[in-house]
C-alpha cells in the first residue's frame, strides 16, 4: 500500500511544502497584523499570550522560507541553467516585488492620515537599496538576491556545498556584527544573514525530496524527538527577548546569533516534520491550499490587513484586540486568496508574475511560479 507521505501529486508539488509554507505564512500573517493594530494605538499589554505568541513565532518562520526555496535550486539550475533562472526568478520573484512594494508605498503615501506609516515620495527609493524600511517586502528582494548569487557561484566559479556552507556561516556572522555595530549596510543586511539558510536547503534538498526518507521524517518519533529541543529553545528564546526588551524582540537574532541560529534550526526541522505528517493524512487541507498561495498572500496582506483595520476600528468603532486580530488575518489571508484566483480567470497574471501561467491538462491553468508551487 502507497503511503500517502511518500506520493508527490498535485502537478509534480510536494504537499509538505505546501503545508510548510503555509504554517510560515500564516505565522506572517498574524505578526503584520498584531504589529499593526498595536502601532494603531490599540492597548495590547492586557493580551500579553498574543504578545508572546507573536514574540515565538518570530524566531523561525523566515529561515524557513529560506531552506524551503534552496531545496529547488539545484534542480531548477539542472533544468534551466542560469541564465535561464534567473530570467524567471526576475519575472516571478523582483517583478511582483517592485509592482506590489510600489503600490503598498503609494497607497500608504496617499493615505497618509489613515495608515500607520508615515511615507512620502522619497520613500521610493528604499525599494533599491533598503527594503526593509519597506514593511514586508524585504523578503523578496533578499530571496532574489540570495537565489542569483548562489547560483552564479554554484554555476561559474563551481563552489561546492561545503565552500558556500562556509561561505554563508562567516556571511551570517558578519550580519550580526554589523548589526550589533549599526553598520548600514542596506539590502546586503538580508543576503548576509539568510544566505546559511538557503544554502542548507539546498544541502538537504535531496534527502527530504527523496520518497523513501518521508516516513522518517515525518513519524510521530521524529516530531516527539525534536518537541523537547523546540519547546526549550521557544521559551528561552521568549524569555531572554522579553528580558532585554528590544526593539521588535529581536534580541537573540541580533547579539546571540549562535543560539539564534540553533533555536531556528529546531523550529523549521520541527515545522518540517509536522508538515510531513499533515501530508500522510492529507490533514488541514486549508492550510496547504495557503501554503499554495503563500506568495500572493505575501504581497496582498498588509494593504488588506490595513484597511480592514481602518473599517473596523474607524467605521465600526470596534477596539476589543482579539477579535480584530481573528478578523484581520482571515481577511487578509482569504481575500488574497480570492483577488488571486480572480485575476487568473481573467487572465490578469501579470499582476502577480511575468511568468505566463501553463495551463494544466485539465484546461485550468497553473501557477506559473515555481516560487509559490514550491518545486
Amino acid at each position: 500500500m502507497t503511503n500517502k507521505a511518500n506520493s508527490q501529486v498535485r502537478g509534480g508539488r510536494y504537499d509538505w511544502v505546501d503545508y510548510a509554507k503555509g504554517i510560515a505564512i500564516f505565522l506572517v500573517v498574524y505578526r503584520h497584523v498584531f504589529e499593526g493594530l498595536k502601532r494603531s494605538g490599540l492597548d495590547a499589554t492586557q493580551y500579553i499570550g498574543l504578545e508572546y505568541a507573536n514574540i515565538v513565532f518570530f524566531s523561525f518562520r523566515m529561515p524557513l522560507f529560506f531552506i524551503i526555496s534552496g531545496m529547488f535550486i539545484s534542480s531548477s539550475l539542472a533544468k534551466r541553467g542560469f541564465r535561464a533562472l534567473s530570467g524567471q526568478k526576475a519575472k516571478t520573484i523582483l517583478y511582483p516585488y517592485f509592482l506590489w512594494g510600489g503600490l503598498q508605498l503609494t497607497l500608504q503615501v496617499l493615505l497618509s492620515g489613515y495608515v500607520n506609516s508615515d511615507r512620502t515620495v522619497k520613500d521610493y527609493i528604499y525599494l533599491i537599496y533598503a527594503p526593509r524600511a519597506l514593511d514586508q517586502f524585504w523578503y523578496l528582494y533578499a530571496l532574489f538576491n540570495v537565489t542569483i548569487l548562489y547560483a552564479f557561484l554554484k554555476t561559474y566559479l563551481k563552489l561546492p556545498s561545503g565552500v558556500q556552507l562556509i561561505l554563508g556561516v562567516l556571511m551570517y556572522y558578519f550580519s550580526a556584527h554589523a548589526t550589533q555595530h549599526f553598520w548600514d549596510i542596506g539590502f546586503l543586511q538580508d543576503i548576509c544573514h539568510y544566505y546559511v539558510f538557503f544554502v542548507l536547503g539546498d544541502i538537504v534538498g535531496k534527502y527530504f525530496r527523496n520518497e523513501n526518507n518521508a516516513n522518517k521524517i515525518g513519524s510521530w518519533k521524529t516530531v516527539l524527538l525534536l518537541l523537547p529541543l523546540f519547546v526549550i529553545s521557544q521559551l528561552y528564546f521568549l524569555h531572554a527577548n522579553v528580558q532585554n526588551n528590544s526593539e521588535g524582540y529581536q534580541y537573540v537574532e541580533r547579539y546571540e546569533p549562535t543560539l539564534f541560529f540553533f533555536i531556528a534550526m529546531t523550529g523549521c526541522m520541527f515545522m518540517v516534520a509536522i508538515s510531513f505528517i499533515l501530508q500522510r493524512y492529507s490533514a488541514i487541507s486549508w492550510l496547504r491550499v495557503i501554503g499554495v498561495n503563500s506568495l500572493y498572500i505575501y504581497v496582498m496582506h498588509v494593504i488588506i490587513a490595513s484597511g480592514t483595520r481602518i473599517i473596523f476600528v474607524k467605521v465600526f468603532e470596534i477596539t476589543y484586540l482579539p477579535l480584530l486580530l481573528a478578523i484581520g488575518i482571515f481577511v487578509s489571508v482569504f481575500l488574497s486568496i480570492i483577488f488571486y484566483r480572480f485575476c487568473q480567470s481573467r487572465g490578469w497574471y501579470f499582476l502577480f508574475s511575468l511568468d505566463k501561467p501553463r495551463a494544466s491538462p485539465a484546461g485550468k491553468q497553473s501557477p506559473g511560479s515555481g516560487d509559490a508551487a514550491g518545486k
